[in-house]
C-alpha cells in the first residue's frame, strides 16, 4: 500500500492550460505506473484558470475513490463565506484537511486571524498543513515559512493536528525539534527536489531523514509525499527504498500514518 500525501494538479507551465480532467487523468495514470494506491490533492491558495478551486476539485473527484482533497486557504483573501463552504465540505467528509501557504503569502502561522480556521479543523478533527521552508518561486518570503513558527501554533492549539510540509527544508533540524517536542505535529518530506533526485542529493537527504528518525524515534509522525508533478513519483519511491529502515517502519511512512491521520478508508482501495 502506498499513499502519496502531497500532490497538486496545478498547471505549473502556465503558457499552456491543461483541463482539470486531463490533470486528474495524468495523476491517476502516474499513480498506476508507480503502484500508488491513493493520493491527496492539495489545492492552491490562488484560484485561476491554471489552479482550480476547492469546489471544482471536489466535484471532479467524486467518482475517484483513490483521490482525496486537502483544501488550500488564502490567508490574504479568505472570507466568511469561504469558511461556511469549508464547513459544509468537512461536514460531508469531502475534504481531508486544510492547507495554508506561509512564505507564498506574507503571514506568520500564529497570526490571531487564523484562530477561526484552527477551530474549524479541531471541530471536524482534520489536520492543518503548512507550507514550510524554501519556496518554488523566487517571490516567496521565507522568513514566514520557517518551521519554528509552527511551535507556537502547536502549543496554542494542542488538540489540532498539524503537518509541516517538506520537513521545513532547508531547516530540517528545526523541523525535527518542533515535531519531537509537540505530539500533535507531523511532517512530510515532499518537494525536496525538482524532478528527480540526483545521486549526491539523494544520499544527503537519506542521512537527514534517518537522523530525524533516530532523534525523534518511531516514525509515526512522518508522511510519504512527493509534491507531484514538481517531483516525480518514480524518483521518490526509489528514495524510499534507500532508507535504512525495517519494512514495518517503511509501512508506517508509506501509508499507515497518512491513513490514520487523514481517515482514509483503505478497504476501498
Amino acid at each position: 500500500m502506498i499513499i502519496d500525501a502531497h500532490t497538486h494538479i496545478n498547471n505549473y507551465h502556465e503558457d499552456r492550460v491543461v483541463s482539470l480532467e486531463d490533470c486528474l487523468n495524468r495523476l491517476t495514470d502516474t499513480m498506476a505506473e508507480n503502484n500508488v494506491n491513493y493520493s491527496l490533492i492539495l489545492t492552491s491558495y490562488v484560484v485561476n484558470e491554471n489552479r482550480p478551486g476547492i469546489k471544482k476539485v471536489v466535484e471532479a473527484i467524486r467518482d475517484r475513490d483513490n483521490l482525496g482533497v486537502v483544501a488550500g486557504i488564502s490567508f490574504l483573501n479568505y472570507k466568511q463565506r469561504d469558511l461556511r463552504e469549508l464547513s459544509d465540505y468537512l461536514e460531508d467528509g469531502l475534504i481531508k484537511g486544510l492547507k495554508l501557504y506561509p512564505g507564498y503569502e506574507p503571514f506568520y502561522p500564529y497570526d490571531n486571524r487564523l484562530k477561526v480556521v484552527y477551530d474549524l479543523a479541531v471541530e471536524y478533527d482534520v489536520p492543518v498543513l503548512f507550507h514550510s521552508g524554501d519556496t518554488y518561486t523566487t517571490t516567496g518570503r521565507v522568513r514566514f515559512s520557517h518551521p519554528l513558527h509552527i511551535d507556537d501554533v502547536a502549543v496554542d492549539n494542542p488538540e489540532m493536528k498539524i503537518v509541516i510540509c517538506h520537513v521545513g527544508n532547508p531547516w530540517i533540524t528545526d523541523c525535527m525539534e518542533v515535531v519531537y517536542k509537540n505530539k500533535n505535529v507531523f511532517t512530510d518530506f515532499s518537494g525536496l527536489v525538482l524532478g528527480d533526485f540526483t545521486e549526491k542529493f539523494e544520499k544527503y537527504m537519506k542521512s537527514q531523514l534517518e537522523e530525524m528518525i533516530l532523534y525523534i524515534g518511531e516514525p509515526k509522525y512522518l508522511l510519504y509525499g512527493t509534491d507531484w508533478p514538481i517531483s516525480t513519483m518514480k524518483s521518490y519511491l526509489k528514495f524510499m527504498q534507500q532508507l535504512n529502515l525495517p519494512d514495518d517502519k517503511k509501512e508506517l511512512i508509506l501509508w499507515k500514518n497518512a491513513a490514520k491521520l487523514f481517515k482514509i478508508d483503505v478497504s476501498k482501495l
